[in-house]
């Protein structure tokens, strides 16, 4: 689309930036003086910027046909809102009247003193040159007034402000009344004798405004009663004709084939995106829209209805003044249309005129929020991404906010549609502004929700929020870390250290530790391995280390202190909080107790294995999402599924780590167990019962014999039979071979044959047994809870070969799963293990 600058041709005077603030304050006795602006005073550039309303046209032709003497309304009072037109339609009629060639009067309260000339001496004044029949303080008769008017026929009347030179007047006395008092008297005579002349109208102005004090209210009162028996009221400008009002006086030309290809592709992308007003026909939509163009509807109708019904903010001109100042600001902007996102805040003369109506503390607002360095709306709008930060719709979408929060009534705020629709750019989802408003509520301070969303100055949540955070130490964090921490340990597979002092702290046992760290310091857990207080550490393959990742320490502090200042500030009775913000205050509290395992699990991740060498870290990862289970069983799951930890233990293993060799006829099971539980790196079993299991089985298999050494020789005293291994000093593990009987060739009993696994063969002929196995296929079905035991004998395979590939086949049937489920709980956790995956067939 195209800049909306070359549609719409701002007037040169907005373009050059010559936006002297009176060039629209319409002042009726400046004309007069020959002392306006030339926009005013020139009678034609005046009518080329004016747009002529219906009102207006009435207007001047009931003029016209009254000084013509054909009939009309002798007297007009022109009432709008307080800067809706009224002075600049008394402008109007006083060129026209040039035109026509009538004689004009013209009164200004506001300019005429009442200490200097009563208000007709200044009619005689102006019709003749001089002052006669009405001279002195006291009103004239009717009969005298129709003496000076009647030879000056056709004569124009105009009359504007008035009430403001009887405020003034009220204080001075003439005789036994006030001048206040002749001026009413003279109103109602002034009317009266109009009435009677063919040729002659009286139009005057009367604010319709309702904050005067009770003195000048009661003087209104007066002046309506006074002239209102025979006036006729007009109104010149209804407010559907203020869109081309605003647009003439500040565009020399509009497009309007271009304009209307604008309109209709932003259109399609608002239908699109339901952007709409509820209720609105896009039709409807369409030409106001029309009308309106540079300048989206929504613009005007927010600046003329809300911000105009400020007692101060004059109506129509006010409008004017603050879109010539967009305008101007945006003269060279690629932007196809403007919108109240478009009000650059940090532009000190937009900004200077919107706080003349909601005062100078809206100043440190629009800062700490939205303009300074650092406010709230630009950390969104880094926050959304690179791809949006071109847009700022952090700063766009507050801005828009900002606009619709204010009006002389009580009507205040936007919804999110509205704000969608004056912040979204047609090339992006508007879902981005929601995301946005989002983010601002959770960043900005004086940002407020009761179903709209709008500004005040005072602190909301995030401010309170923000106060409660500073106050909080770092002992009290450390407090709470280490709480947090210890209600989400199961403690149910490791005896579990937290923050040890020292390695005194640790026992030197031979049960599974896990010892969590409260940083990253290598060389602490090389001291509590290696050391038990003052002598050498035993049991040196039983301590797992625990520690927190360095880059996750800022995100968890922030998320910890947001916990307790939430959890202070509903305790904090003193803080006036509305049942909203209260039952936000709840929400808040409820989620971020739900997010402490997540943030606890984000930080300590780094797992720490003693190996021969050094230690072995594995990085547990980020972990799934929605998955229950304590930091600790994870740990254990883990390392138990890498075979880092063994619940048991294959008997073929062992015999092939001891008995493998044909020089090595025995060794002790307590030199085993001992060097599991001593030696950094070894096989790290969960308890003895692990071992003796494994002998147990391994000897009833023939794998080995179970015995001891008698006057230097080995004695094999259980071998394919049950057994209880004591693990103690003596007992050894023998050879097969040195505890089987020599074989008979011609006979084979049961016992020539291995037994495997049902379903797997019939077995393996002793014979066969010394053989090797070149290549490996095994599929096999494995039950519910026994994958974690399959997955144990990985780590032997790959000692053997060289290439080892592990296929996994899931198949699911005879229930069903959200798709969030498998997305968020299957899909992440394998996406999480860098599985490739192979296949995928989902059924819904």
């Amino acid at each position: 689309m195209k800049p909306f600058s070359t549609i719409a041709i701002p007037h040169r005077d907005i373009l050059e930036g010559r936006l002297t603030m009176d060039v629209f304050a319409a002042n009726l006795w400046e004309v007069y003086k020959g002392r306006a602006h030339e926009d005013y005073r020139d009678s034609n550039i005046f009518f080329r910027k004016t747009y002529f309303t219906e009102g207006l046209n009435n207007l001047l032709d009931i003029a016209e046909q009254r000084l013509k003497g054909e009939g009309g309304d002798p007297i007009i009072q022109l009432q709008t809102p307080f800067g809706g037109g009224k002075t600049h339609s008394l402008i109007a009629l006083y060129h026209k009247a040039k035109e026509w060639g009538v004689n004009v009067v013209v009164i200004d309260g506001s300019a005429l003193g009442p200490k200097e000339i009563p208000l007709w001496e200044e009619i005689e004044l102006q019709l003749t040159g001089k002052v006669e029949k009405l001279k002195g303080r006291t009103s004239p008769g009717g009969e005298t007034l129709r003496e000076l008017f009647a030879p000056h026929q056709p004569l124009l009347i105009l009359m504007d402000e008035i009430l403001e030179y009887v405020i003034a007047a009220s204080g001075i006395k003439v005789e036994d009344s006030t001048l206040a008092s002749q001026v009413l008297t003279f109103v109602r005579r002034l009317t009266d004798t109009v009435r009677t002349l063919d040729k002659t109208i009286l139009i005057h102005t009367y604010p319709s405004r309702s904050h005067y004090a009770e003195h000048d209210q009661k003087l209104l009162n007066q002046l309506q009663e006074r002239s209102g028996r025979m006036e006729k009221i007009y109104t010149p400008v209804h407010d559907e004709e203020i869109y081309p009002v605003i647009r003439r006086r500040l565009f020399s030309s509009v497009n309007e084939a271009e304009a209307r290809e604008t309109i209709a592709e932003f259109l399609e992308y608002a239908e699109r995106e339901k952007m709409l007003p509820e209720g609105v026909e896009k039709s409807s939509y369409r030409e106001r829209y029309m009308k309106s163009y540079p300048f989206q509807p929504d613009v005007i109708d927010v600046l003329y209805k809300r911000w105009g019904s400020f007692p101060d903010f004059q109506r129509t001109r006010g409008v004017l003044r603050l879109l010539s100042l967009v305008v101007y600001a945006m003269r060279e902007s690629k932007n196809p249309f403007i919108t109240l996102a478009d009000f650059d805040l940090s532009n000190g003369m937009i900004k200077g005129e919107l706080l003349r109506y909601i005062g100078p503390e809206y100043n440190s607002v629009i800062a700490q929020d939205i303009t300074s360095n650092d406010a709230g709306a630009k950390k969104v709008d880094k926050s959304l991404g690179d791809a949006y930060i071109p847009f700022s719709f952090g700063i766009k979408t507050a801005t828009s906010i900002f606009m619709y929060s204010f009006s002389g009534g009580p009507e205040r705020g936007g919804t999110i549609n509205e704000i969608k629709l004056a912040s979204a750019d047609v090339s992006t989802p508007s879902s981005i502004i929601v995301e946005a408003i989002s983010k601002l509520k959770e960043h900005l301070f004086y940002i407020q929700t009761d179903g709209k969303l709008f500004f005040t100055n005072q602190p909301n949540l995030n401010r309170v929020l923000l106060t409660k955070m500073e106050n909080i130490t770092d002992e009290e964090l450390k407090v709470t870390e280490k709480t947090l921490l210890t209600n989400h340990l199961k403690r149910e597979h490791f005896e579990t250290f937290l923050w040890p002092g020292n390695s005194k702290d640790i026992p030197d046992t031979k049960s599974l530790k896990l010892i969590i760290e409260q940083s990253q310091k290598g060389e602490k857990c090389k001291e509590l391995l290696e050391n038990y207080g003052e002598r050498p550490r035993v049991y040196r393959n039983t301590p797992i280390f625990l520690y927190p990742i360095n880059s996750e320490r800022i995100n968890f502090k922030s998320f910890l202190k947001r916990k307790l200042a939430w959890q202070l500030v509903e305790g904090d009775k003193n803080i006036g909080l509305t049942f909203e913000q209260r039952r936000e205050v709840k929400e808040k509290i409820k989620k971020a107790e739900n997010e402490v395992k997540e943030f606890l699990r984000n930080l300590y991740r780094i797992v720490l294995l003693p190996s021969k060498d050094k230690f072995t870290e594995i990085d547990l990862g980020i972990p799934t999402y929605g998955a229950e289970t304590t930091i600790d069983r994870e740990i254990y799951e883990r390392l138990r599924s890498e075979g880092q930890i063994l619940e048991k233990l294959a008997p073929l293993s062992l015999r092939e780590k001891y008995l493998k060799d044909k020089d090595r006829v025995y060794v002790e099971t307590k030199n085993i167990l001992e060097s599991f539980f001593k030696t950094p790196g070894e096989i790290r079993i969960v308890s003895d019962e692990v071992l003796k299991t494994c002998i147990k089985e391994g000897v009833k298999q023939g794998l080995f014999g179970l015995g001891d050494v008698e006057e230097g020789k080995t004695i094999c005293r259980h071998f394919k039979v049950e057994c209880t291994p004591e693990l103690t000093e003596g007992e050894i593990l023998i050879r097969a071979d040195l505890c089987t009987p020599p074989e008979k060739e011609e006979y084979k009993s049961e016992d020539d044959v291995i037994p495997t696994k049902k379903g797997i063969g019939d077995g393996v002929k002793k014979e066969e047994y010394g053989k090797k196995y070149r290549t490996i296929h095994l599929k096999l079905g494995v039950p519910t809870g026994k994958l974690s035991e399959i997955v144990r004998v990985i780590p032997f395979i790959k000692s053997m070969f060289k290439t080892v590939n592990v296929k996994v086949e899931i198949s699911a049937v005879n229930g069903e799963m959200s798709v969030s489920d498998y997305e968020d709980k299957i899909m992440e956790a394998i996406k999480q293990a860098e599985v490739e995956i192979e296949g995928e067939r989902l059924d819904k």
